[in-house]
């Protein structure tokens, strides 16, 4: 599907990106789709898994609770996990620099002791909580502003040495040509990043399904992901649970999506997907594996 200078999807020409390594490992774009497990460290996460309202009151109890769900979704077939600390639902409430690091930075550090050999995402737009996270084990941010004009998060991942997920995203969804200004507001980012000295091969998008969008905007992001492969980086995709997913199947709740997630796992790996970020990572993995048996061929 992604061979060198092969055809891509709907008939795109394109390379695959160059590999990137994430702490300990490596990855190859194009041999396969990966899979990366959300661990939110919230108590009012959209999804309604966030730690902090299953393991409220209870001390050192988040940190466990992360370590035990960090290891099953390991176990599902895992390939990175993303620990965040601020929800980013509509109407959510801000979280201060120092409460949202005093959330994150104890989970990502049990988790890298118990797993040493997974790379974990730091999902954040605060670069000082960033950086604590890099300290803790996190060896990837993962930026919801990676589009903002503010250099202070790419410049923190240029110092650091740290790859970086850059995510697209608005403070009003308003646009004049959807499919254009998503991509060219995607490809200046990336060259702010490379011009403040993060290696473009350390550099992911991710269109922000959900983020700065209406509903229709999320549904075009899905039918556009192939243009994506133009900007000649691995593309990362979290439709997971959200409410454009129900609204499309009538209004069903948060736990009655996982579906209409598998759908746009499966449509975004034949469109030239790279990562998908999920709740759910069992059926997550094996609709990745189908999918990728189909549009890549079988695993070596």
């Amino acid at each position: 599907m992604k061979s060198a200078g092969g055809a891509g999807p709907h008939g795109l020409a394109h390379e695959s990106p160059e590999p990137t390594r994430i702490g300990p490992r490596i990855f190859e774009w194009g041999s396969r789709t990966y899979v990366m497990g959300i661990v939110n460290v919230t108590p009012d996460s959209f999804s309604g898994d966030g730690l902090l309202a299953s393991a409220a009151g209870k001390s050192g109890a988040q940190a466990e609770a992360a370590v035990v769900r960090a290891r099953r979704m390991v176990e599902e077939g895992a390939d990175i996990l993303d620990v965040g600390g601020e929800s980013t639902r509509p109407g959510h409430a801000p979280v201060s620099q120092d409460e949202e690091a005093a959330r994150v930075i104890p989970v990502i550090a049990a988790i890298h002791a118990a797993l040493p050999e997974v790379p974990i995402s730091v999902d954040t737009a605060k670069p000082a909580v960033a950086e604590a996270a890099i300290g803790a084990g996190a060896s990837l941010i993962n930026d919801v502003w990676g589009v903002s004009t503010d250099g202070a998060m790419i410049r923190l991942a240029a110092a650091r040495g740290v790859p970086m997920v850059l995510m697209h995203n608005r403070a009003e969804p308003h646009y004049e040509d959807f499919a254009a200004e998503l991509i060219d507001d995607l490809r200046a980012a990336l060259d702010r990043a490379v011009a403040a000295g993060v290696p473009r091969e350390s550099l992911i998008v991710d269109p922000g399904f959900g983020f700065g969008k209406t509903p229709e905007h999320n549904l075009a992001v899905m039918r556009e992901l192939a243009g994506l492969r133009t900007l000649g980086r691995p593309i990362l995709l979290g439709t997971s649970r959200k409410s454009t997913i129900g609204r499309v199947l009538g209004g069903l709740p948060v736990e009655e999506r996982l579906e209409g997630t598998l759908a746009t796992t499966a449509l975004g790996i034949a469109a030239g997907v790279d990562i998908v970020r999920v709740h759910d990572v069992r059926a997550n993995v094996r609709a990745a594996l189908v999918a990728d048996a189909i549009c890549r061929g079988e695993r070596q």
